[in-house]
C-alpha cells in the first residue's frame, strides 16, 4: 500500500510538472505549429502552381504537335506515301524488281532479268516536293509534285488525317517499229492523287489514295483514256526498325479492254537502318510508275506473275538550316 500511494504520488506530481511546463510554453508551441501549417500551405500552392503551368505548357505543346513517321518511305511499295522529304532534303531511290518467278530455274527464277527505276525528290519546303526518274520499263521517264494539303494532330479533336497530293506525268521513250507518228504528245501520261492516310496506332498506319489516270494513247479504239482507281496501302511495325507493308490498286472505272489488267497487289517489308530505308517486297506489277502499274499490270498473281525486288533511299542535306 505504501508503494502504491508512492508512485500515485509521482504521478500527481509528474502531471503537475507537465501542466506548469506546457503554460508556461503554450504561445511559443502555438507559434511554431502555425508556421508549421502556413509553410505546407505554401509549398502546396506552390506544387498545384507548378503543375498547373506544367499541365497548360504540355496543353499549347499539344496543339503544336503533328503526328510522324505514319510511313517510313515516301512510297508504301510501289504507291506513294503521304510522307515527303524535309525542306532541303534530297533523296536517292533505286526501285529494282526482277523477273517473273515463273520464269523457272533456267532464268533463276526471274534473278536473270530486271527493270529498275532510279530518282530523285527534293523538298523544296517542309511540304512541297518536286520529283524525277528514270524507267528501264518502256523507257519511261516521270516527274511529279508533291504538297502536304493536311498533317495528323496528335491531340483530340484536332486534325485526324494526314492528305498529301499528288500530281506527275510519265513519257515513254521506246521505241515501236513502224509507229514513227508516236512523237511526245502520245507517248504522254498524266496522274492526279489524292492520298489520305491515317497513324491509328502507334505501330498501325493506313491510306486510301483515289486516283484519276489520263492516256493520251490507248491501245484500241474500246479503250478509255481516263481510269479511275482507288489505292490502298497499310504499315504494321513488328519491330523498332522493321514492318510488314501491303498495297492494293483497284481499278473499278474503265479499266483497259483490249487487253488482260490485273489489280495490282503488293506486299514487303521495310527496314530502316539509320539514313537508309531498306524496302523488300513482292508483287504482280512490273512498272514502277502509276500509268503503268496501276493502270497496265499484267501480272497474273494465280499464274505465279509476281516479282520479286526492292527499293532503297537514301538522304541527303543539300541546304543548311538557317539558325
Amino acid at each position: 500500500m505504501h508503494n502504491v500511494t508512492i508512485a500515485g504520488a509521482k504521478n500527481r506530481s509528474n502531471a503537475v510538472v507537465g501542466y506548469n511546463w506546457w503554460k508556461k510554453n503554450r504561445k511559443g508551441l502555438l507559434l511554431v505549429l502555425l508556421s508549421g501549417l502556413l509553410y505546407a500551405t505554401h509549398v502546396k500552392a506552390q506544387d498545384t502552381g507548378l503543375l498547373k503551368m506544367l499541365d497548360d505548357s504540355m496543353a499549347v505543346n499539344q496543339q503544336s504537335r503533328y503526328v510522324t513517321g505514319t510511313f517510313k518511305g515516301t512510297h508504301i511499295i510501289n504507291l506513294h506515301s503521304v510522307e515527303t522529304p524535309a525542306q532541303g532534303v534530297l533523296l536517292f531511290m533505286i526501285m529494282h524488281r526482277f523477273g517473273k518467278i515463273n520464269d523457272g530455274g533456267y532464268q533463276l527464277f526471274g534473278l536473270d532479268n530486271a527493270t529498275m527505276r532510279m530518282g530523285f525528290d527534293y523538298g523544296i519546303t517542309g511540304r512541297l516536293t518536286a520529283g524525277i526518274g528514270r524507267s528501264t520499263f518502256e523507257k519511261t521517264y516521270d516527274g511529279y509534285l508533291k504538297f502536304k494539303l493536311l498533317r495528323q494532330a496528335e491531340s483530340a479533336g484536332k486534325m485526324p488525317v494526314s492528305v498529301t497530293a499528288f500530281g506527275g506525268l510519265a513519257y515513254t521513250t521506246l521505241k515501236y517499229a513502224g509507229k514513227e507518228y508516236l512523237n511526245a504528245t502520245y507517248r504522254t501520261s498524266y496522274t492526279l492523287q489524292l492520298l489520305l492516310a491515317r497513324k491509328l496506332t502507334r505501330d498501325l498506319s493506313l491510306q486510301l489514295a483515289p486516283t484519276w489516270l489520263h492516256y493520251n494513247l490507248v491501245p484500241a479504239i474500246a479503250d478509255k483514256n481516263d481510269v479511275f482507281a482507288l489505292g490502298i496501302g497499310g504499315r504494321m511495325k513488328i519491330t523498332r526498325r522493321v514492318s510488314v507493308n501491303l498495297e492494293y490498286n483497284y481499278l473499278p472505272v474503265n479499266p483497259a479492254s483490249s487487253f488482260k489488267v490485273y489489280q495490282s497487289f503488293s506486299a514487303g517489308f521495310d527496314i530502316e537502318t539509320g539514313g537508309h530505308v531498306f524496302q523488300l517486297h513482292v508483287t504482280n506489277s512490273q512498272g514502277m510508275v502509276e500509268p503503268l502499274f496501276i493502270g497496265r499490270t499484267t501480272g497474273n498473281w494465280g499464274k505465279g506473275d509476281i516479282y520479286f525486288g526492292f527499293n532503297i533511299s537514301r538522304s541527303f542535306n543539300i541546304a543548311q538550316k538557317k539558325h
